[in-house]
């Protein structure tokens, strides 16, 4: 029987927008699926060995938000100057709290079930990324080579 196949592409740089990705990779790996990550745009944000993830509320209106805030405080206050990092760090104190993995340690368990982590050359020119800034292991390739892969797979997520 041929080995089943997940290819996931990877759009968002935020924090809560990292996680999805990772865990659905490490998860398909460990059931035995050969996974790939295709990185593009903001989703090569997730590849830099220096993580300042941040989470974005304003962009998020679904995001359950502490102390029913969703109710009494306005979605402009999500505006407000130091929001961004005040929610950030409840979002990592939370996910510290449940005992969640954190992004670095997700991305090394991808890494060790040979998930392939793959960003996209052509966004890597378009906004002068250093490769240098990226983590160990990662490869290059264009739209072209991940849909050879995409083709085949059994699932393919966007993210």
């Amino acid at each position: 029987m041929e080995q089943k196949k997940l290819a996931i592409i990877a759009t968002k740089g935020s924090l809560d927008w990292a996680y999805p990705p990772f865990i659905l990779a490490s998860t398909a790996s460990a059931l035995g699926y050969e996974t790939q990550i295709f990185f593009t745009f903001y989703g090569l944000q997730l590849l830099k060995r220096d993580l300042s993830l941040e989470v974005t509320p304003l962009g998020n209106p679904g995001m359950p938000m502490p102390m029913g805030m969703d109710k009494w405080f306005p979605v402009l206050g999500m505006a407000l100057p130091g929001m961004q990092s005040v929610m950030t760090a409840m979002m990592k104190k939370k996910m510290k709290d449940k005992g969640v993995a954190s992004i670095e340690e997700l991305r090394e368990l991808c890494q060790e079930a040979e998930v392939k982590l793959i960003a996209c050359q052509m966004t890597v020119d378009l906004f002068d990324l250093n490769p240098s800034e990226f983590i160990d292991g990662v490869e290059y390739a264009g739209a072209a080579a991940f849909f050879e892969f995409a083709g085949e797979s059994d699932i393919c997520l966007y993210i």
